[in-house]
């Protein structure tokens, strides 16, 4: 089987790679019948002569590969008919957006993964980048809480290489006894812990959090049943949540009247409940002064204070409570607002290396054991002209035109 790695073409520019050279050789090693093309890229955050220095060919034709592997969309005019694809098309969600580049797979004859569709054998993703969402989402939320009070100015987290260069410049700047609420139990939190572990925060009970006051900056982590109470009174059990989303209602506020700052972590199905609402935004008991939306749901999304995701270039923009709309994010009435949609870019080359390890430990080995977990089948969502069975439920989004 050959690999094509392909050049990241959608804009604005994503240094981001699936098989680094050192992963890539790696992969060699351990598979026989592999061979991997990489397609010359200007952008990547590894040149071309990383590549060839571990031995691997560079070619602009990938017309004999057999797997194109990329990161972000594939423009529709780039995909080549007959080919098997994986990318992060985000489509499953019927992504207005790119509903053509499903329509130009069934019409290609292209077979589409997606590395968001691939799931275990207990249909949990096997690999992301959410953890390096939450390592860059937490600096940055804490780099718009020094520039908002003037206390600190930080380099951007896309000049810096590591995630060890990000710790090393927060422990030198100086947090009052703050308060950070973390919400969600998955790889975003968990990466979104590992900065403020990084730093030394201390990780407090959410008990403790709502009725203690401290002399140095602490953190809690909360899960839905600690943000989402039953409507009825009774006890909240995870599952119901998910499942009955319309007996829920939101219990953020307990949080959002001690906390200086929101980092968010969470899961979240359109049809829940709103996590914290204008009305607590608005309160006069509001304490929040900083909310980084790592998570970023923007239509109709959780966090009301998120009216737009925010950029790289322009990462922070204010919320007026008093108002509900946009202003500048150091207005004196902002809540100052960090929503960027596509965080690990900004930490291109932890992030490919971390992302590289796992695909070539859980994904390729597939291709090779005659898909013996079903990953592949279950990630395909477009097969043989038409959308697999799995995914079937997207054929009315590809239809409208």
């Amino acid at each position: 089987m050959k690999i094509g790695i392909i050049k990241e073409r959608k804009s604005p520019p994503d240094r981001r790679v699936v098989l680094c050279p050192k992963t890539a050789s790696k992969a060699l090693s351990a598979f026989n019948q592999l061979s991997i093309k990489i397609e010359p890229s200007d952008i990547r955050v590894f040149p071309d002569e990383d590549y060839t220095k571990e031995g691997l060919e560079l070619s602009s034709d990938l017309t004999d590969c057999n797997l194109l592997i990329g990161v972000k969309e594939v423009p529709v005019d780039s995909l080549i008919p007959n080919k098997t694809y994986i990318f992060f098309s985000h489509t499953i969600k019927k992504q207005v957006h790119n509903r053509k580049i499903l329509q130009a797979c069934i019409e290609k004859n292209i077979t589409l993964m997606d590395h968001e569709t691939l799931v275990d054998q207990n249909n949990k993703r096997i690999i992301g980048f959410g953890r390096y969402a939450g390592i860059v989402g937490a600096y940055n939320t804490l780099r718009a809480f020094g520039l908002k009070y003037e206390l600190f100015s930080l380099a951007k987290a896309e000049t810096l290489q590591h995630k060890e260069d990000l710790v090393y410049r927060l422990k030198k700047q100086f947090f009052p006894p703050i308060k950070i609420v973390v919400t969600g139990t998955g790889k975003v939190a968990k990466g979104i812990m590992e900065i403020l572990d990084g730093m030394k925060m201390k990780k407090v009970s959410a008990e403790h959090f709502l009725t203690q006051k401290y002399d140095r900056p602490v953190y809690t982590q909360i899960g839905v049943t600690d943000y989402y109470k039953r409507i009825d009174g009774s006890e909240a059990v995870k599952e119901d949540v998910y499942q009955h989303p319309e007996l829920f209602e939101s219990d953020f506020e307990k949080y959002s009247r001690v906390a200086d700052i929101l980092i968010t972590g969470h899961f979240f199905e359109k049809g829940a409940p709103k996590i914290l609402t204008k009305e607590m935004l608005n309160s006069p008991k509001n304490q929040l002064k900083v909310i980084g939306d790592v998570s970023c749901d923007v239509d109709q999304g959780p966090i009301a204070s998120t009216l737009r995701a925010s950029t790289v270039a322009e990462p922070f923009y204010g919320y007026h409570p008093g108002k509900g709309e946009e202003v500048e994010y150091d207005h004196p009435a902002a809540i100052t607002v960090m929503a960027i949609d596509n965080l690990p870019c900004e930490l291109p080359k932890d992030a490919s290396e971390g992302f590289g390890e796992l695909f070539i430990e859980q994904v390729l080995p597939a291709f090779f054991n005659g898909d013996k977990d079903k990953i592949l089948q279950k990630s395909t969502i477009v097969k043989d002209g038409k959308l697999t069975d799995r995914f079937g439920h997207l054929q009315d989004f590809v239809d409208n035109q």
